[in-house]
């Protein structure tokens, strides 16, 4: 049987994951994808918590709530980014250096 210990270590490197492509990357689409998969890491600990706790559900819908929250941040991230390439015409987040119009 697969306890909540797997789903918590599973979670644990994804998570990991997402961090290592936020510090290392320089792109900013690779960015996205890190903070994306620390999101989806955090859903799984929701929702492995939510299979233990069969009264209330609130795992599922703290699980739902961050994938609408998730879903929202990636777009407005997008937007930001084709914005910013228009712009400076790089997505290298060392390149942009100056906020003016």
């Amino acid at each position: 049987m697969i306890s909540i210990t797997h789903f918590l270590v599973v979670s644990a490197i994804i998570f990991c994951i997402g961090i290592y492509a936020v510090v290392a990357k320089r792109n900013a689409i690779m960015i996205l994808v890190g903070i994306e998969l620390m999101i989806n890491a955090s859903i799984l600990n929701f929702v492995a918590f939510a299979r233990y706790d069969k009264i209330n559900y609130a795992g599922q819908m703290f699980a739902l709530f961050a994938i609408v929250l998730a879903a929202a941040a990636v777009a407005v991230g997008l937007a930001i980014i084709l914005n910013v390439y228009r712009h400076y015409k790089t997505i290298n987040p060392k390149n942009i250096n100056e906020l003016k119009d």
